[in-house]
Parts: C-alpha cells; structure tokens; sequence
C-alpha cells in the first residue's frame, strides 16, 4: 500500500460526511468504511497519530448510523493508539467513551472491560486515574447484579491502593470485594478479603482499626466459623501478648499463603510497628478495668 494511499483515503470519506449544494446528506456508510481503511493503513505505517483520527471519525460515522457496539470497537481501537502516544489523558476518555457506548448497547460485561484495560494501562503512570476507573468498572457489574464478574476488579484497585501507601482505601475495598463475595455467596472469598482487609491493617500499624475490623466480620457467621477467622484470631492474640515470633509464624501460615500476592507480601513484613508498647497498653487498660 503506497504511503498517500491512507492521506487521500480520509480525504475521500471527509468529502463523503460533509454537505454541500451537490450533497445534501452524509454519506456515513461510505465514509466508514474508507476511514477504517485508512486507519489500517496509517497504522500499518505506524502513523498512529493519523490512525487514531481515522478510528475517532470511522466511530463517530457508526454513531450516525446508530450502530453503538461497532462505534465502541473503533473508539478501543483509538484508546490502543493513544496508549501508543503515551496520551493518558485521550487512554481514559477513549475507554470512557467505548463503555459508554457498550450501555447504550445494554452490554455491562463489555463495557465493565473497556473502563478495566484502561485502568490496566494507566497503573503505572496515572494510578489516581486507573483506580476511578476500575471503581467505575465494579459499579458497572454490581448495577447489573454480575458482582462474581467484579472479583478481579476489585483485587487489581486493591493492589494500586497498596502501591499507592493508601492503607485505609486498600482495606476499605477489600471490605467491599467480601460484601460483594456475600452476595453471590462465594465464602471463601468473602472470608479471604475480610482476612485480607486485617492484615493490610496491622501492616499500616493501624491496631485499633484493625481490630475494629476483625470485630466487625465475627458478627458475619460464613467467616466467624472460618479458617480466616481462626488465624486472625492467632494473630491478635500474639500482638496482644507482644510475641513477635508467633506474629511471624502465624503471618506465614498456610491461610495465609492461600492468599493474593500482595497481601502475601505485606504479611511477610509483619509485625510492622512496635508491639511491646502495644502489650503495654493494653495491660494499662486491663489495670484500669480492675479500678471500676
């Protein structure tokens, strides 16, 4: 294919979408295909400026054409472009714009995993970004009642958080990855992310949130009766007695292990925070108690 042929290409299909005295409506079907073919060529020649254009128009034609899953397929397309430009910003509006499209279809599953690959993109360089997106993501399944398909989704936001250092928002969503979990009853997961939620807690030295936390989900029977429970409870109980060594043991048991990575990670470093003085503390209180 000769280097013009794309350049004239668009040239062609603009003529087709604009109106004139001799053309008094836009011939979009035409036009759409005569720009696809010039973002293949563009992109071939790895003009991929000139092929993203072509893909937003080739999208907007299939707009026109009230075609909305045709549209969002050619708005992925450009997102992958703008991916190669490094352009964050034209990555999250192209993925926004496909899921948008994806509804309009009454697809959430598509449109739930148009918003996920760019959150996926958009990790390392716009974490901020990549996390509203794959926030957006869960709360596309969860309105349509597909929580099982959000699993991932909610792991890999998690994870950003911990890169992040956002400690609180990382349990938080881990609470929110078991609520999800309750409702489709997968068990072992609900119970894997409320122990989940504890550790990245104790790992933040956070031990009065954490045993808020821990508190909370016994009064939810799937995990007051699970192997999770049972090794948050050791965990407690050696933190409170001070011993470091049996924190490390029970940090790197088998529950544990079964664990995601990144929590794997973060309990290979426990305890993180000083616990002699917490074992004080909570020998003051019990002498406080025995005034009263």
């Amino acid at each position: 294919m000769a280097a013009s042929d794309p350049e004239k290409l668009m040239i062609k299909a603009d003529k087709l979408t604009k109106l004139s005295l001799t053309r008094w409506s836009a011939d979009w079907k035409s036009a759409i295909g005569l720009y696809e073919q010039a973002a293949n060529g563009f992109r071939l020649a790895k003009n991929y400026e000139k092929a993203k254009a072509a893909f937003e128009k080739a999208s907007r034609g299939q707009e026109m054409l009230s075609s909305p899953w045709d549209a969002a397929k050619h708005m992925e397309s450009a997102a992958a472009l703008a991916k190669e430009l490094s352009n964050w910003s034209e990555v999250a509006d192209f993925y926004r714009r496909a899921s948008e499209l994806y509804i309009e279809c009454g697809r959430s599953q598509p449109a739930s995993d148009a918003l996920a690959k760019g959150a996926r993109v958009l990790e390392d360089t716009v974490p901020d970004e990549a996390i509203r997106l794959y926030i957006d993501a869960c709360e596309i399944l969860e309105e349509d009642g597909k929580e099982q398909m959000a699993f991932d989704l909610y792991r890999a936001a998690t994870s950003v958080y911990i890169k992040l250092e956002k400690y609180d928002d990382a349990a938080t969503f881990l609470l929110r990855l078991g609520l999800a979990a309750d409702k489709c009853n997968a068990t072992h997961s609900q119970c894997k992310a409320y122990l989940s939620a504890i550790i990245v807690y104790l790992y933040a030295n956070d031990f009065k949130q954490a045993e808020k936390c821990y508190n909370d989900c016994c009064q939810i029977d799937a995990f007051f009766s699970s192997d999770q429970n049972r090794c948050a409870s050791k965990l407690f109980s050696a933190y409170t007695d001070g011993d470091v060594e049996e924190i490390k043991r029970v940090a790197q048991s088998s529950t544990v292990k079964n664990l995601d990575h990144m929590i794997i990670r973060l309990a290979k470093k426990l305890p993180t925070g000083e616990v002699s003085a917490l074992k004080a503390e909570q020998e003051e209180a019990l002498d406080e108690d025995d005034l009263t």
